[in-house]
């Protein structure tokens, strides 16, 4: 089977690991792929990572990491897989209160009176198996639970659109869902088409509520944002100049540690914390506007 390889460090900043990501785009043998992200633990810490489909040049490695303050690089042998087919196989169903999400080849396991959402393997970010993503919709079932019925909803950085299709799915009014990302903005559509939700989900490509179509369908009675914690932070004036009062706000992509700061920052702009949910090391916070 063919091998392709991985080679990933660590480095204390931003700059640096943007500029020894475009320095990898030189090597020889090139690199297929080159990723520069924040590790989201707080440390302030950047990772880069090159793909290759042969071998790396070591030295070459040695002599970069040196010039850009980098840990050694960590070179990896990466079997050819089909990824598609490993993560249909891995992904089993989820259950969040009445919500099943789940794959086409599980088709045959959703229980009867659950709400089911569909979501491909092949778009399986934000699928639910991630612990802010079933936060979210266990959140969401218990404001439904409570009684809540949400007329005017968004979700802001939607991903695949799961959390737009649960509220869709239980309450009559179309839901608004916007992300950054075009990709994931295609993935959305095709998503919400999948379920029958055509018409009852606008998806559109936004940064927070930078969308005319976002902004136009505001005051909104319930929010979600299922992204990160400094996202989050940024967004807070315009998550309440969006939130009609009383309104509700599901947020999450917060590691525990991070939710203390997140709540402050919201309840300076008049949106406090009803309840603190924690899967694993994810926080979900349901907050409301103050009337």
């Amino acid at each position: 089977m063919p091998t392709t390889y991985t080679a990933f460090t660590k480095l204390p900043s931003k700059d640096q690991a943007e500029a020894l990501g475009l320095a990898l785009e030189d090597m020889d043998p090139e690199p297929t792929g080159i990723g520069v992200f924040e590790i989201e633990d707080g440390s302030g810490t950047w990772e880069v990572g090159g793909y290759f489909i042969d071998t790396p040049n070591d030295v070459e490695l040695a002599i970069l990491a040196a010039a850009y303050g980098a840990q050694p690089f960590v070179v990896s042998e990466v079997p050819d897989t089909d990824w598609v087919d490993k993560v249909r196989r891995e992904l089993t169903p989820v259950e969040a209160g009445r919500f099943f999400v789940y794959g086409s080849h599980d088709a045959d396991k959703v229980p009867e009176g659950s709400v089911p959402l569909l979501i491909e393997a092949a778009m399986a970010f934000g699928t639910g198996h991630h612990g802010t993503t079933q936060g979210c919709l266990e959140a969401l079932d218990r404001l439904a639970e409570q009684g809540f019925v949400g007329e005017s909803v968004a979700d802001i950085g939607c991903g695949t659109a799961v959390l737009a299709m649960g509220a869709a799915s239980i309450w009559p009014n179309p839901v608004m869902a916007s992300d950054i990302d075009e990709v994931a903005v295609e993935v959305a559509e095709a998503n919400v088409s999948a379920n029958n939700l055509s018409g009852k989900v606008t998806c559109v490509e936004a940064a927070g509520f930078g969308n005319a179509a976002l902004t136009e369908a505001a005051p909104y009675d319930l929010i979600f944002a299922n992204i990160l914690k400094q996202p989050l932070i940024d967004l807070s004036p315009d998550m309440a100049a969006n939130l009609q009062s009383g309104g509700y706000a599901i947020l999450s992509g917060i590691l525990t540690r991070q939710a203390d700061e997140v709540v402050e920052v919201y309840a300076r702009n008049g949106i406090n914390q009803l309840r603190r949910d924690v899967i694993g090391d994810w926080v979900t916070l349901t907050l409301q506007k103050s009337a």
